[in-house]
């Protein structure tokens, strides 16, 4: 249906949940490494260009570059070195037709966000993730009592829109939800002191962080599910997530429940019930390729179409900004366009769906407007 799918091309999406690129050119062993979520060497005998991501690349990106589509990795990489990370980062931004990026900053190897906003001539707004700036307090010189105090006040200082917690990763959804007592916190953070303070995974110290977000009042972001092998996925279920969701309920917080593959019907389900929690497929969408379409149409069979936003956690490749949104257009438009040729939806509502998940409700939630 292509007068649908023209109404979503139209929409200057808020990708509420990405990261900076990385400022150089990668050589092809790094690029390949960018799109995979393993921290591990790619083995000589394959490529990850042969991957639902790597065929995506191929596809999508090419033509930007000024390339055919399904270009060879080869011949990709050298007009790609060509050209210059720059101009790539440039043409990648340009082509996503994104018109807001929420940019996490935890990852410290990649642009920032006035840097990035400079290339990308379009808004940028922070997302704080909570661990680097319990890290970075107690990496300035803090005794143990101090910390909570000076934690809090570090987390009020930033001008943000939005946290992000990354609890799946160093410990699990299967944490105390409970807050944690005050001295409990300074008996930890002593402990950890003591180690040395550098990649804080006490259970007790990540549940403080989490609950001084809460305290500081903005949406919070919680990677879900899929990832790097950091993390234990069968620990990464939402449904984990249950208890602490009711507890923060009469708090007035918003939850945002990242990426959720393969557990998105999970995540769909909590948005549904719990008037706070929201939730994306963000991740998978750029690494199951031309699958995408599948799994953006399976995110919508539960949750109201007001809790489900658009992301696209691209990370050091500006090709997955790029591709994040490529994907989604492309999925929204086969997934509405299905319901609209069926009857059981009308065209109007199919578009007033599309910029409801697309751009305004990260709007709303962020309270970008």
């Amino acid at each position: 249906m292509e007068s649908l799918a023209a109404e979503i091309e139209g929409i200057a999406l808020v990708d509420h949940h990405a990261h900076g690129v990385l400022p150089a050119d990668p050589g092809r062993a790094e690029f390949e490494g960018l799109l995979t979520e393993s921290d591990r060497a790619v083995p000589p005998w394959m490529t990850q260009f042969d991957s639902p991501l790597g065929f995506a690349v191929r596809r999508w990106c090419a033509p930007v570059l000024g390339l055919a589509p399904h270009a060879a990795p080869e011949e990709y990489l050298a007009v790609r070195g060509t050209l210059g990370w720059n101009e790539v980062t440039r043409r990648m931004l340009d082509a996503s037709g994104v018109g807001c990026v929420l940019l996490e900053t935890g990852l410290d190897s990649g642009l920032g966000v006035a840097e990035f906003a400079g290339l990308a001539g379009r808004p940028v707004h922070e997302v704080v993730r909570l661990e680097a700036v319990l890290e970075e307090v107690a990496e300035s010189g803090v005794s143990a009592a101090e910390l909570p105090s000076r934690f809090r006040e570090a987390l009020a200082s930033r001008s943000a829109v939005g946290l992000k917690s990354i609890i799946a990763y160093r410990y699990g959804f299967d944490f105390d939800p409970e807050p944690p007592g005050e001295a409990e916190v300074v008996r930890a953070a002593g402990a950890w002191l003591r180690q040395g303070a550098t990649r804080v995974s006490d259970p007790v110290l990540l549940r403080f962080a989490l609950w001084a977000g809460v305290e500081r009042g903005l949406p919070i972001q919680l990677h879900t599910a899929y990832g790097d092998p950091d993390l234990e996925l069968h620990r990464c279920d939402p449904l984990l997530l249950t208890r602490f969701i009711k507890n923060v309920e009469p708090r007035g917080v918003d939850l945002l429940l990242l990426h959720c593959y393969p557990f998105h019907r999970n995540a769909a389900y909590l948005a549904q019930v719990f008037p706070h929690v929201h939730f994306d497929v963000g991740l998978a969408i750029n690494h199951t390729g031309a699958r995408s379409a599948a799994v953006i149409a399976e995110s919508l069979e539960l949750a109201p179409f007001a809790k489900a936003l658009y992301s696209s956690d691209a990370w050091g490749l500006p090709e997955l900004h790029h591709l994040g949104a490529r994907l989604w257009r492309s999925g929204m438009s086969r997934a509405l366009a299905h319901h609209v040729e069926s009857g059981d939806w009308s065209f109007d509502d199919a578009v007033r769906v599309a910029r409801m998940i697309g751009r305004h409700n990260a709007e709303r939630v962020y309270r970008l407007r």
